[in-house]
């Protein structure tokens, strides 16, 4: 599609109806997102003049339900795509590179001809260069494209930016270059190669899966190459509760070795029963088998063990709960979620640095505000950043607005489920 004749369709409110689809029906927002477009269209003619015909994508972030640091364990998660997304305007050609510009960012150019680790490439170009070269690994011919994207979800908001970029990328050269082969399983886990190998990031599946999937999915990851989704709907607001997640602005900075020590001490457990990951360990025989453990592995580690067996499960009984419509139930076990991640995974707070808790401050407030009503727990990997709570809807605007007061102005946000992963929004 052209440019002149893309900005008349989005001024003319042509993508009205998949707007409603991506953002909610809120006539704010939706206007919003019509500027929103309008303006990276035309950000795009002016980075790249000599471009006639564009397309645009556009890559959810998501929210862990359940499942705290259970997937790189092989477990199980309940997750959810949300309404805040990046979306990129793109147009295609045969120069054999890739050239991205990302509001807010310097931008640069990623050439075909050396997508190999040692290109040199480091962070976001690191990660184009993984997911352009897996999908060259499976025989896709990739010409290149001048891209300009902006995005809703910030870094370090805990909604997983990486993650929604890197399906907005994986989606992109599915579409154009493999005509949509892949598919959205497949773009999570060219996602996770990216992340892995050449950001160097140990990250687990769920994030990429939920951003390319889309919707209420539960996600089984025994078998990471063939993970079980099962996608179902759930509107919490029919039950009267407001899914709001509140960015404490704590540093993620210098936490890569708080993250790395869940991951290890938790292999650590399973290794002692011959196991790759706790999920192949006999739960029964773990309790069993603590005196020996307690020999070599740290007690901690077992504590966090302890979580992942309970939390596996406990993602298991929240889907159900969804599913069901026992909402009550539900939040009692988000409760007890936030308790576990608290008491056994320990990831509110860094121990190096003890001082600083802003998650562990932001639960409490919450609880104090919510009583006995809704529900509050640790969003994403912890230790900094964002915590999630199911707010009652009649009390959603003041608790928006203590969350504020706390932790500064637009701090909390209240989102919707997208029912919608990695998406094509206009085609030529």
């Amino acid at each position: 599609m052209n440019i002149l004749k893309t900005l008349q369709s989005i001024e003319n409110n042509e993508l009205l109806k998949t707007f409603k689809e991506l953002y909610g029906t809120d006539e704010a927002q939706l206007e919003y997102q019509r500027q929103r477009y309008l303006s990276a269209v035309n950000n795009f003619a002016k980075l790249y003049p000599k471009r006639k015909n564009i397309r645009i994508f556009s890559a959810p972030g998501r929210t862990e339900i359940g499942g705290n640091h259970t997937d790189h364990q092989n477990g199980c998660v309940l997750a959810a795509a949300v309404n805040l997304d990046v979306i990129a305007v793109v147009a295609f050609h045969q120069d054999g590179v890739i050239r991205i510009k990302s509001e807010g960012y310097e931008p640069f150019t990623v050439k075909l001809s050396d997508v190999s680790t040692q290109s040199g490439k480091t962070g976001t170009a690191a990660i184009v260069c993984g997911i352009a070269a897996k999908f060259m690994d499976m025989g896709v011919e990739i010409g290149g494209f001048d891209l300009y994207c902006t995005s809703d979800v910030l870094c370090g908001s805990g909604i997983s930016s990486s993650a929604a970029f890197e399906t907005l990328i994986g989606t992109i050269i599915d579409s154009y270059y493999n005509d949509n082969k892949a598919g959205a399983v497949e773009i999570a886990k060219i996602g996770q190669f990216a992340e892995n190998v050449y950001f160097g990031k140990n990250s687990g599946l769920m994030d990429q899966m939920v951003s390319s999937v889309g919707g209420l999915v539960f996600i089984d990851f025994s078998d990471t190459e063939q993970p079980k989704v099962e996608g179902f709907s759930c509107d919490f607001e029919e039950y009267g509760y407001c899914l709001c997640i509140t960015d404490t602005k704590s540093s993620h900075a210098d936490l890569t070795d708080d993250y790395t020590a869940i991951i290890n001490e938790m292999e650590n457990i399973a290794k002692h029963f011959g196991k790759s990951h706790l999920r192949f360990v006999n739960e029964l025989l773990f309790y069993n088998e603590i005196p020996k453990l307690r020999e070599t592995c740290s007690d901690r580690a077992i504590i966090r063990a302890t979580h992942f067996f309970e939390e596996n499960n406990r993602a298991k009984f929240e889907a159900s709960a969804l599913k069901d419509g026992n909402f009550e139930y539900f939040l009692e076990l988000v409760r007890q979620s936030g308790r576990s991640s608290e008491a056994y995974l320990q990831n509110h707070y860094s121990c190096s640095d003890p001082e600083n808790q802003a998650i562990t401050l932001a639960v409490m407030l919450s609880r104090r505000f919510l009583g006995n009503s809704g529900a509050v727990r640790v969003h994403g990997g912890g230790f900094a950043g964002t915590i999630q709570a199911f707010v009652p809807v009649g009390l959603v605007d003041d608790y928006i607005n203590e969350m504020n007061r706390i932790f500064g102005e637009k701090s909390c946000t209240k989102m919707k489920i997208r029912p919608i992963g990695g998406v094509e929004i206009t085609k030529e």
